[in-house]
């Protein structure tokens, strides 16, 4: 994930907002659909084929942006992709991907939205005679150990050896915009790992379920 510049600190690594709450200073402290987002999703555990596939390509399309950016186009890209039905999205015809690229609710990257489309056709490959395959493809590289909280966001790593191996996978399959850096902003916003700032009220993952 880019990171938007962070509000005053109000402890190392987070800001308080005013509900007295301590969060990661990316959450910036005052954009409320960010504060939800830090709150309610990015870190806990996410579980469920669609659900994780929705995660990677919209990581996908975050490459070069600020994941807000992302965020706030989520409502327009789950309408782009069929609130983001794989079979539906492997469907798509080349006559979908020049009405998406005149559609304002989502990035207008032509190659990102035929990666997204292939990408499905992969996954729906993946999981039509195993549903739930994606998911635990994707967890089988969360790390086994509980890592320690970083200080600051600074701390955390951009890549790790799990994101790595991930992407060697994905791509192996025939996966498209999946490097690590992507995969391990996907790694921390579905909870595989947790890297909330060590003075951030979010319970770790494990104690999340």
């Amino acid at each position: 994930m880019v990171i938007d510049t962070p509000a005053v600190q109000s402890a190392p690594g987070v800001v308080t907002g005013a509900d007295g709450r301590a969060r990661c200073a990316w959450a910036g402290g005052s954009d409320p659909e960010y504060l939800r987002y830090h709150d309610e999703e990015w870190g806990t555990p996410l579980h469920g084929d669609r659900s994780l596939f929705e995660k990677l390509s919209l990581e996908g399309f975050q490459s070069g942006l600020s994941w807000i950016t992302i965020l706030k186009r989520r409502p327009g890209f789950r309408a782009a992709f069929h609130d983001f039905d794989i079979e539906a999205i492997a469907a798509m015809t080349e006559h979908d991907v020049e009405r998406l690229m005149l559609d304002v609710g989502i990035i207008r990257n032509r190659a990102k939205i035929l990666a997204t489309i292939s990408n499905a056709a992969i996954t729906l490959e993946l999981v039509r005679d195993h549903p739930g395959a994606l998911d635990e493809l994707l967890w089988s590289f969360a790390p086994s150990r509980r890592t320690i909280r970083p200080t600051t966001y600074a701390q955390a790593p951009a890549v790790t050896a799990e994101s790595t191996a991930m992407s060697t996978a994905l791509r192996t399959l025939g996966y498209r915009f999946v490097g690590p850096t992507t995969l391990y902003a996907l790694m921390q916003s579905s909870g595989m790992v947790d890297d909330h700032s060590a003075n951030c009220w979010k319970p770790p993952p494990w104690e999340l379920g």
